[in-house]
């Protein structure tokens, strides 16, 4: 009922009227926007300012609770710059000075909204709108990348440049905390080559200048990750990237082994080369300490003769030119090691640290060869070599004979091999009739033996 409508017989004369009535808006035009915090992060290192972009969820209501619209209900944040008149007035006024992961409730009276035409058919005409806003995220067109140094390892020799080759772990979220990825999920490194365009820009950037071991939190803006576009469900457009790294290791593809001695011994006559047999403790681990193997699972020193391919490149390297009792540390890049298939227990692309104290040395001989003299031999050799003067030499005189070469430091067989084979190989080799004897004209000279095995052996 109206008090200009006609009655037409409804109201009677002097009738007090009673009207119940429910109250949907009001607002005065002296109103302001009206903010109320509802949570606020413990920390903030910044809060929204025009010109920014931010990316915000939100609930809106008209002043008596009924809901106009939402972001959850299409599940995607609503993204805009703030101060350049892409919001209602209200809302670019209200936005400011949040904090990525505040909660605000924010009152706009409508003449800062869609006065007097409303908004569609959920906003009516002359409506105080009503927003719960959640801001997920912020950046500025003009931000660079943000580095945070979480840890640095008390020794830092040298730090990742342009052209290294890096492995690291990380865990990838949004500012609000959200995860997107991990390569501790995966329980494998990120791997890459610094300053060559194969990671996002922020990142090539955010690699340069880092220790092993060190730990940095690295905060990307979208114009120097995925942009506007993001990449597909995972990451949406326009968004902040927080990347928590932890370097594992790096390397250079022209890096050397590095070795450092930490022990030697005062005397130090021989020193070990190719062809020694050597026996060797070892631990071996990645640069974060990580321990792979150690010669103590053996109970024993582990055993191999130089220059036989028999351990790794730069293994050979670092046991090379040793003493006994010496002790090293050396790190074995991976293009000295297992290269970027990595091999069983060790990573791919891998740098290898190992612990070395060499046990003991036996000095070798030439591949191919079984014995060799350290001077020059007997000349004439074969009475030498017959002990008793009698023109034949049988098996037993024979080693006899090389026996004492060896006693007397004149001669050497290899070693790691049982001696009585060896001599016996060596023997066979001269008896060229198989009479279990050897005469002087079947000692062959040596520019006779194509492979120079006997004589020059001998």
């Amino acid at each position: 009922l109206c008090a200009y409508c006609p009655t037409g017989g409804i109201i009677p004369p002097d009738a007090v009227l009673v009207y119940d009535v429910l109250l949907l808006d009001i607002w005065h035009p002296d109103d302001k926007v009206q903010i109320r915090t509802l949570s606020k992060p413990e920390s903030c290192n910044r809060t929204t300012v025009a010109s920014d972009f931010i990316r915000y969820h939100y609930n809106g209501t008209l002043l008596s609770g009924q809901a106009f619209d939402s972001s959850y209900s299409r599940n995607s944040t609503y993204d805009t710059y703030l101060g350049q008149g892409d919001l209602i007035k209200g809302m670019d006024e209200g936005l400011l000075g949040m904090c990525v992961g505040e909660r605000r409730v924010i009152i706009v009276p409508p003449f800062l909204a869609y006065g007097e035409s409303g908004h569609g058919t959920k906003v009516p005409p002359q409506a105080t709108l009503v927003f719960e806003v959640l801001l997920a995220d912020v950046f500025n067109p003009k931000d660079d990348l943000i580095v945070h140094v979480k840890e640095v390892p008390e020794t830092c020799t040298r730090r990742t440049a342009t052209g290294d080759y890096i492995r690291y772990h990380y865990n990838g979220t949004f500012q609000d905390g959200t995860a997107f990825d991990s390569s501790y999920q995966r329980n494998s490194t990120y791997n890459t080559y610094i300053g060559m365009g194969y990671v996002i820009q922020g990142m090539d950037k955010a690699l340069h200048g880092l220790c092993m071991g060190e730990k940095r939190r690295i905060i990307i803006p979208p114009h120097m990750a995925y942009g506007e576009n993001g990449v597909g469900k995972i990451i949406p457009g326009s968004a902040v990237l927080v990347f928590d790294i932890h370097v594992i290791d790096f390397h250079n593809p022209k890096d050397p082994v590095e070795i450092k001695i930490t022990h030697k011994p005062q005397q130090c006559d021989l020193t070990s080369e190719a062809d020694d047999l050597i026996q060797y403790r070892y631990n071996c681990s990645l640069m974060d300490g990580t321990l792979l193997y150690s010669s103590d699972q053996y109970d024993s020193p582990s055993t191999t003769t130089l220059g036989t391919n028999s351990v790794i490149l730069g293994l050979e390297e670092g046991l090379s030119g040793m003493c006994v009792g010496e002790r090293r540390e050396v790190i074995i890049p991976p293009h000295w090691a297992h290269g970027e298939n990595g091999a069983a227990g060790v990573p791919k692309s891998a740098v290898l640290f190992f612990e070395l104290e060499l046990v003991d040395l036996q000095k070798g001989v030439p591949q191919g060869y079984m014995f060799v003299w350290l001077g020059d031999g007997p000349d004439p050799l074969f009475p030498a070599m017959d002990l008793n003067g009698d023109k034949k030499v049988p098996l037993e005189e024979f080693s006899d004979f090389i026996m004492l070469q060896v006693k007397e430091g004149k001669g050497r067989l290899r070693p790691g091999v049982d001696t009585d084979s060896i001599i016996k190989d060596m023997f066979n080799n001269q008896d060229v009739n198989k009479d279990g004897k050897i005469v002087e004209e079947e000692l062959k000279p040596a520019s006779e033996e194509p492979q120079q095995a006997s004589k020059d052996e001998l």
